[in-house]
């Protein structure tokens, strides 16, 4: 790292889940370990470890199964001093969410993210959502990582059994929105990038931000908020 700067190596893993758990664990472990080797500090995994990607409900084996994944991985982040997030289904009273816990460096959980849009996983939305990312990134002018899985899986609906192809295509996007790094739809792997934080915040102006003109957002028909 140079002397002054502020530098933060970012990974995005790419593989494909088997329907077990210690499998899919083993993966992981063994692709945060090489993203380590080349000097990562935070690497995101993709979504769902435990299994196949449909979860099995919200009983007391997948709450279990949770606690040991994230278990697993909080271990890991401090062994190695590297950030990962983890993501997980969510139940809190009668809500359910598609969530992330951040495990920090020396293993300690900082935050928790609920997801708050979510896509149709069953399509093939790749080139939408690669371009909704880039415009994320390139809006608030910071880096973007993506983590997608590979693989075919037969997936459990409440309609039957059917079969989801996911399409991998992970990638690492700059603060403007330019793709830097991408995976192709087969291959698992391990995408590496650097960014200078204080490079980047020399180019994050908010000057002209109205935040008060977000309010209306919380009200139920768009009505002036009352204060």
């Amino acid at each position: 790292m140079e002397e002054g700067k502020r530098m933060v190596t970012v990974s995005a893993l790419q593989f494909s889940c088997t329907d077990d758990i210690s499998t899919n664990l083993a993966t992981a472990e063994t692709l945060v370990g090489a993203a380590h080797q080349k000097g990562a500090n935070i690497i995101l995994i993709q979504k769902k470890l435990m299994s196949h990607f449909v979860s099995c409900g919200h009983s007391l084996c997948n709450i279990l199964c949770m606690v040991f994944v994230f278990l697993r991985m909080q271990k890991l982040a401090k062994e190695l001093g590297v950030v990962i997030p983890v993501s997980f289904f969510e139940e809190a009273n009668n809500a359910r969410y598609n969530s992330v816990a951040v495990i920090d460096a020396d293993g300690t959980d900082p935050g928790l993210y609920r997801k708050s849009h979510i896509p149709d996983e069953g399509l093939d939305s790749r080139d939408h959502r690669r371009r909704v990312m880039q415009g994320h990134a390139g809006a608030n002018v910071v880096p973007l990582i993506v983590s997608n899985r590979i693989g075919k899986e037969i997936i459990q609906t409440e309609h039957g059994k059917s079969e989801i192809t996911f399409y991998g295509n992970s990638f690492i996007a700059g603060p403007t929105g330019e793709i830097i790094l991408i995976a192709d739809d087969k291959e698992e792997t391990v995408l590496v990038a650097q960014f200078d934080l204080d490079q980047i915040k020399s180019k994050r102006v908010f000057r002209d931000r109205r935040p008060d003109l977000y309010k209306v957002l919380l009200t139920l028909d768009g009505s002036k908020p009352t204060l």
